[in-house]
């Protein structure tokens, strides 16, 4: 069998050494750990037989080094993962701690686990982390990509109040609810989504292949086309037209552009933000979606014994709206200087008043975290609702929208053919 020298150290720091015959160096990492030991350096010992994997006698041709540095470093660029992906492996990661495994050994097994979106990478540099005597918090902190700020923060209180399990439990509770309310926001988008390609290729194909034909055939014949037709036609040559098609193309690019410019200005950004929650139709199901968001986060945190003004803090981070975002700042201030969390949420005017009696009613009880938990339970139901109606009324205007463009380009197509046929009509009533 095999022979693992090791260099490790016992939880007083003292370092100590020796030899294990062991199948592998993952299970000599295993018995160490056995054996109260964190280690420090695992290598084959001298004489000792081990397994050397075999090296392809191939060459092998990486594509990938064909392309430009800046398309490698995108293709190779760690993504953000999903809620839905979070909430995965943190729930995989609490189990396997409430199973009684020691966090090295619950690291080493999820990297054997399938956690889409989260490579094995994560897993394994996290347990080299806590090998080397770091907390896990810590060990995240190293990975921002993949933890954000309210991840860690609630790692590190889990760690601090001894709770690390029941933390990763609500957590992964939380991006599970978050992941279904963005399910839900993409799924009442699908139908309107597919009822606009439908329409755009209905019509490309009526303006490229049908529209052709009737216009030979109308050319033929000595008639003034109605007005309809003749704004139909001018619309098909201008978009058959190379030179219309170049000038469409840079017209867009450039809006795009300054568009683009205006959103990454705070001034822009703080209007689109304003239009957002103010839109018609679609300015509710937003609100509902940033209140919601609010009250989970901040009541996620403060359950799980974060400090109020580090949980604001984080909140504020997390916030995608900018006066939101503005709004959760100005509260921490004031909430700094002594006040209630009531007061200053009730003077921002971003926030319903329905939210700041709850809260003040939590204050009164001292269960704040409840209290948000519960409001967060009632914008997330009202958020379903939202989006009930708001599909409910999208999809009756994409109907109306459509009827009126088909019909527009019937009545295009008819109206000189009736037009025709009355000419014929005229003609062969004269001859007689």
């Amino acid at each position: 069998m095999p022979q693992f020298s090791y260099k490790a150290r016992r939880r007083s720091g003292e370092v100590v050494e020796g030899v294990l015959d062991v199948a592998d160096r993952s299970a000599a990492l295993v018995q160490i750990e056995r054996l109260g030991l964190f280690p420090v350096m695992v290598d084959s010992a001298k004489g000792g037989a081990t397994a050397t994997p075999e090296r392809p006698t191939g060459t092998r041709v990486n594509l990938r080094s064909f392309l430009p540095p800046s398309m490698q470093k995108a293709m190779t660029r760690q993504r953000r993962p999903k809620m839905q992906e979070l909430a995965t492996f943190t729930q995989q990661l609490a189990n396997l701690l409430n199973s009684g495994m020691p966090l090295t050994v619950a690291l080493h097994s999820m990297t054997h686990l399938e956690s889409k979106g989260i490579p094995t990478t994560v897993s394994r540099d996290l347990r080299q982390e806590v090998m080397e005597g770091r907390s896990l918090s810590d060990a995240m902190a190293k990975q921002p990509i993949i933890f954000s700020e309210l991840y860690i923060n609630m790692v590190r209180a889990g760690e601090q109040s001894g709770a690390l399990v029941q933390v990763l439990r609500r957590m992964a509770a939380h991006f599970q609810q978050f992941a279904e309310v963005q399910s839900k926001f993409v799924s009442a988008l699908v139908y309107p989504a597919m009822v606009v390609c439908v329409g755009i290729a209905m019509v490309a194909f009526f303006m490229f292949f049908m529209l052709p034909k009737f216009m030979e055939m109308f050319n033929g014949f000595d008639i003034q086309l109605p007005l309809p037709t003749r704004m139909l036609m001018a619309f098909s040559n201008a978009v058959t037209n190379p030179w219309a098609i170049l000038g469409f193309v840079l017209g867009v690019a450039v809006l795009a552009i300054l568009v683009g410019k205006f959103r990454a200005s705070e001034t822009g950004r703080r209007k689109m933000d304003h239009w957002k929650m103010h839109a018609p139709v679609v300015g509710k199901v937003v609100r509902l979606n940033l209140f919601g968001q609010f009250a989970r986060v901040l009541a996620t945190l403060l359950q799980n014994g974060v400090p109020v003004l580090t949980a604001l803090k984080i909140t504020e981070q997390v916030m995608p709206n900018l006066l939101v975002k503005e709004a959760v700042a100005k509260t921490r201030e004031a909430v700094t200087d002594g006040k209630t969390l009531a007061q200053p949420l009730a003077r921002s005017k971003i926030f319903p008043q329905l939210m700041v009696d709850l809260v003040k009613i939590g204050e009164e009880t001292g269960d704040v975290p409840g209290a948000l938990s519960n409001i967060a339970d009632t914008y997330e139901s009202e958020l379903q609702v939202g989006l009930r109606v708001m599909t409910n009324l999208i999809e009756p205007l994409l109907i109306v929208g459509m009827a009126l463009v088909v019909g527009f380009l019937l009545l295009s197509v008819m109206l000189p053919m009736f037009k025709l046929i009355a000419n014929i009509n005229n003609s062969a009533a004269s001859g007689k």
